[in-house]
C-alpha cells in the first residue's frame, strides 16, 4: 500500500486504507452512502488524524466532543471531505482514572476551540494543546457540567 492522496475516497476506499495503514488500532464499525464510523486506539489519534488529513483529504475537524460512560469517557471527532461530502466518525474510549488524548489543533486550527470546550466541560485532557484553557467558566471553577457525577445545586 502507498500513502497516495485520494481526493475523494468512497467510504469502502477509506475503510479499506484504514485498517491497512492502521492494523489493530483502527476497528471501522460500520459505513454507510458517505459516512465511515471507527473506533481508534486513543494513543493512536494524531497519527490516524494526520494521515485522514494529509492522505485522504479531511480538511475540516466539524466537532470534537466528549461522552461520559460512567465508566469511562469518549472523545467523538467528526471529520469532513468536502470534495465528496463524505463524514468519518472516529471514537476514542478513555479509562475513567486517565482522561488524556494527543490534540489534534496542529492539524486542523478550528479543533483548538473544540478541544477546549470539551476539557471545560468533561475534563479530558488534550496532550500537546496549544493553549488548553477554561472558555467561559472561571479558571478556578473545580468542576465539569457535563459529567454525569456533576449535580446541580439543591439536586441529591
Amino acid at each position: 500500500m502507498t500513502d497516495d492522496i485520494h481526493k475523494s475516497p468512497s467510504p469502502k476506499e477509506i475503510s479499506d486504507l484504514l485498517q491497512q495503514k492502521f492494523p489493530g488500532k483502527v476497528e471501522i464499525t460500520r459505513t454507510e452512502e458517505r459516512r465511515v464510523y471507527a473506533k481508534v486506539d486513543r494513543g493512536a489519534v494524531f497519527d490516524v488524524c494526520t494521515y485522514i488529513h494529509d492522505n485522504l483529504t479531511f480538511e475540516h475537524a466539524t466537532s470534537i466532543m466528549g461522552n461520559d460512560r460512567v465508566d469511562r469517557m469518549e472523545v467523538i471527532y467528526h471529520l469532513s471531505n468536502y470534495f465528496n461530502g463524505v463524514m468519518i466518525e472516529l471514537t476514542a474510549e478513555l479509562p475513567a482514572g486517565d482522561l488524556h488524548v494527543g490534540s489534534v489543533a496542529g492539524i486542523w486550527g478550528g479543533a483548538n476551540w473544540h478541544e477546549r470546550e470539551t476539557y471545560e466541560l468533561f475534563g479530558i485532557t488534550f496532550d500537546g494543546h496549544p493553549k488548553l484553557k477554561r472558555l467561559l467558566t472561571p479558571d478556578t471553577y473545580e468542576f465539569y457540567p457535563f459529567r454525569k457525577s456533576y449535580k446541580l445545586r439543591g439536586q441529591e
